[in-house]
């Protein structure tokens, strides 16, 4: 029988597996409780700045604050640009947990249209500073504010904020001048100082809103804010102001703005007024022009692609960047070109038959009217705007000097001093048409210049600049727009403006100017009719410019030819004579002859700014009615 197994525990050895277990524990606490000591004193030592500074961030939070934008008026304290208080949708993407979910929420709260969606969208994900609020949306509905606070909660990082938007009392008047302001893109802001246009939603696009944009804007301030968890403002601990934008006053008088497009009538064209003694433009009106309040909160893609594809080009700036061949109204400017240069003297007559031949050339360019004007001194071809003296003329001169010389009135130059914008035209030389075309320059293309017409092309804020000139006998005074900055004014002698125009005889200014006076005053006058009752002298010179060349022997009949293939319509005039008080210059598209149809615009603008009287009707137009040719 086996003996039975000892059952017994042994207590030495369970004393020591004990032992063991409980030092290995020891170590395994003390191993964690220093790694723990290790990592507090490396948090609360060591990184003690760094983590104070962002639990002071996570608290304390620094919002730019946007200044207030500068106002703009009229030269007669009239407002043209307010700031109207309205409420703006934004978004800090920091603090937003989903971005997609959010923006579908806040679509669907927003009853926002498919085709506004993806514009929506796409600011939100617009490049911004860290923790700087994207606009969303301007000029929120009392509705829309309503669902946005009952669903707040459910918007993290989502704030309507009050603020003053952009607003143009006469937007569509003033369109093109003023321009106007739009939500700042990801391109400006690279472009514009970063800090300052903090907290900023908007930014001047084009015209004086673009030109002036540093003046009007101001400087941001900041406000320091305590925060919650959630973000949401507790309290503010402190202020730094916004430094408000500068007010514009405005060379332009409001009632003779109105007045141009009043004139124009819904024609394509450009009526630009000019104070010859200090350069003050007092009105630029391009019409069609558009409703620029739209683009401030951001035009729907329907309303754009309307403006866009509407023949009439609603957004063009006609006054400014519009080409036309010149006409007859380059004609005063080359009489001055040839008086100077020793090719004319005030008495020398030519025989006019109906047409010029050059030398050894069976071609003939002909005059406009077709018999011809007989004997023609400098004066009364400018009254009768007679073709072959400035064929003649130009002849003589070339297109050298009278490149040299149109150049000096501000012709192929951006004239204004602060127009965003503006072009140059074309005045051509052989150098340009032997760079554009690799073609030598022709004797005819001289003729054709010396007209107004050829490759010679100008805008009507040039015309207007280079009549100014003119009935400043020479003095060259730079146009601009703005009159005073806050209450400081502009001075009117500014850099980089033109010489004077010298003649060697400062009697040929007068010359030049009694054949301008006979156009509207002369019993020849191209636009005498125009001229009817005038109660102040009045210089002029009409136009009316080929949009196409007819062939040799081919006659001009409005009735057979396409609307826009019609000639357009010029006339330029200043007044009074002796003490000049406004230079207009007037462009119409495709309206016929100049003398018919852009001579009594001016003449109601002249009326206006002179006689401080609006007329009701447009007074009659037009040189002639016996049926004469117009001239060109």
């Amino acid at each position: 029988m086996r003996p039975p197994r000892d059952t017994l525990k042994n207590p030495q050895q369970e004393l020591r597996i004990f032992r063991l277990r409980a030092l290995l524990a020891v170590v395994v606490v003390l191993v964690l409780s220093g790694l723990l000591a290790g990592r507090l004193f490396y948090l609360q030592i060591v990184q003690h700045e760094v983590y104070s500074t962002r639990s002071e961030k996570n608290r304390v939070r620094v919002e730019p604050l946007p200044p207030t934008r500068g106002l703009i008026y009229d030269r007669n304290g009239e407002l043209l640009a307010e700031n109207r208080p309205t409420y703006n949708l934004t978004i800090v993407r920091e603090r937003v947990d989903d971005l997609d979910r959010t923006l579908s929420l806040l679509v669907d709260l927003l009853d926002l249209p498919e085709d506004r969606v993806e514009a929506f969208r796409e600011r939100s994900r617009q490049r911004q500073r860290p923790y700087q609020p994207a606009l969303l949306m301007s000029d929120l509905s009392e509705q829309q504010i309503a669902r946005l606070a009952v669903n707040r909660h459910r918007l993290p990082g989502v704030e309507v904020e009050a603020q003053l938007l952009r607003y143009y009392p006469d937007a569509k008047i003033m369109s093109h001048v003023l321009g106007y302001v739009g939500r700042i893109n990801t391109e400006e802001l690279q472009r514009v100082d970063s800090g300052n246009y903090a907290g900023t939603h908007f930014i001047g696009k084009t015209g004086v809103e673009r030109f002036y944009e540093d003046t009007l804007h101001g400087q941001a301030g900041l406000r320091k804010v305590e925060t919650n968890a959630r973000g949401r403002v507790l309290r503010e601990l402190g202020r730094t102001e916004p430094v408000p934008g500068e007010n514009l006053t405005l060379t332009l008088d409001t009632g003779l703005q109105r007045l141009a497009v009043k004139l124009l009538d819904g024609r394509r064209g450009s009526i630009v007024a000019i104070a010859p003694k200090t350069g003050e433009i007092l009105a630029m009106a391009s019409v069609p022009g558009f409703d620029t309040n739209q683009f401030v909160t951001g035009i729907d893609v329907d309303s754009y692609r309307a403006l866009q594809q509407d023949h009439d080009l609603p957004l063009f700036n006609r006054a400014i960047r519009g080409s036309y061949p010149a006409g007859s109204t380059i004609k005063p400017f080359m009489a001055i070109t040839g008086l100077r240069d020793g090719e004319i003297t005030p008495d020398d007559v030519i025989y006019d038959p109906g047409y010029y031949q050059l030398p050894n050339d069976s071609r003939r360019y002909h005059n406009w009217l077709r018999w011809g004007h007989g004997r023609v001194n400098l004066e009364r071809a400018l009254e009768v705007s007679n073709n072959t003296y400035f064929y003649s003329l130009a002849h003589k001169l070339g297109i050298d000097r009278i490149h040299a010389s149109l150049s000096q009135f501000g012709f192929g130059h951006r004239v204004a001093a602060d127009v965003y914008g503006q072009g140059a035209g074309l005045l051509p030389s052989r150098e340009w048409k032997r760079a554009r075309f690799d073609q030598p320059w022709y004797p005819g293309e001289t003729l054709s210049v010396g007209i107004g017409q050829g490759y010679l092309q100008i805008t009507p804020l040039q015309l207007a600049a280079a009549t100014a000139t003119l009935a400043n006998r020479g003095h060259w005074v730079k146009p601009r727009l703005v009159h005073e900055i806050g209450d400081e004014p502009v001075p009117t002698d500014l850099p980089d403006t033109l010489p004077d125009v010298e003649l060697e005889h400062p009697e040929w200014w007068k010359d030049v100017i009694a054949g301008m006076e006979d156009v509207l005053s002369g019993n020849e006058g191209t636009a005498r009719r125009a001229g009817a009752g005038l109660e102040y002298r009045m210089a002029g010179k009409s136009g009316t410019a080929q949009v196409f060349s007819l062939g040799q022997d081919e006659r001009y009949n409005a009735d057979e030819i396409k609307e826009r293939l019609r000639d357009h319509a010029l006339f330029t005039a200043f007044a009074p004579v002796e003490d000049p008080q406004i230079a207009v210059s007037v462009i119409i598209e495709n309206a016929g002859g100049g003398s018919h149809n852009a001579a009594g615009p001016a003449r109601a603008m002249t009326d206006y700014w002179l006689l401080e009287r609006d007329h009701g009707e447009i007074p009659p137009e037009g040189a002639v009615d016996d049926g004469e040719p117009e001239e060109q």
